[in-house]
C-alpha cells in the first residue's frame, strides 16, 4: 500500500497545517503554550490509531458478514509513570463471543497498531529545497 507524503508548514504561533494531498488537518497545542486550533501532536496519533483499528475491525466484520452494527473506539494517553496508551473498544451488534474475540483480536493487527508496536527506523535528513509541494500524489 502506497500513502501519500505528508506535509507540514507553519502557522500563526505553534499551530501547523497538515496537508495529505487535498486534505488539510490543524494541528496546535493547547492553552497556554498554543491557541488550541487543532488536537495536539499526540492526539493526532491517538486519532490515528483509533480511526484505522474501527477501519480494520469493519472491513474484517464485513468481510465475514458478521452483524457489526458500530464500532466505537476512545484513546488516552496515560502518563504515571512509563506513558501507556489505553484503547477501549465498544462492538454494537447481535455478535456471538467469539466473533467479538475475533474482533478485538483483528484490533492489535490493525496497520497504525502494528507501527507502534514494532516502529520502523526514523532517519530524519535536512534538504536544501523547500518540501511545500501540496500535491495530490504520493
Amino acid at each position: 500500500m502506497s500513502h501519500r507524503t505528508v506535509h507540514i508548514t507553519e502557522q500563526a504561533g505553534l499551530a501547523r497545517l497538515l496537508a495529505v494531498g487535498p486534505h488539510r488537518l490543524i494541528a496546535d497545542e493547547g492553552a497556554p503554550a498554543g491557541n488550541d486550533t487543532g488536537p495536539d501532536p499526540i492526539e493526532v496519533l491517538l486519532a490515528a490509531l483509533g480511526a484505522c483499528t474501527s477501519m480494520t475491525m469493519r472491513m474484517y466484520a464485513e468481510r465475514h458478514a458478521w452483524p457489526l452494527r458500530d464500532v466505537q473506539v476512545r484513546l488516552r494517553l496515560e502518563q504515571d509513570g512509563e506513558p501507556a496508551i489505553v484503547r477501549e473498544i465498544f462492538l454494537d451488534g447481535d455478535l456471538d463471543d467469539e466473533q467479538q474475540s475475533r474482533l478485538m483480536a483483528v484490533a492489535q493487527r490493525c496497520p497504525v497498531h502494528r507501527l507502534l508496536s514494532a516502529p520502523p527506523p526514523l532517519t530524519t535528513v535536512q534538504v536544501e529545497q523547500p518540501v511545500l509541494a501540496y500535491d495530490a500524489g504520493p
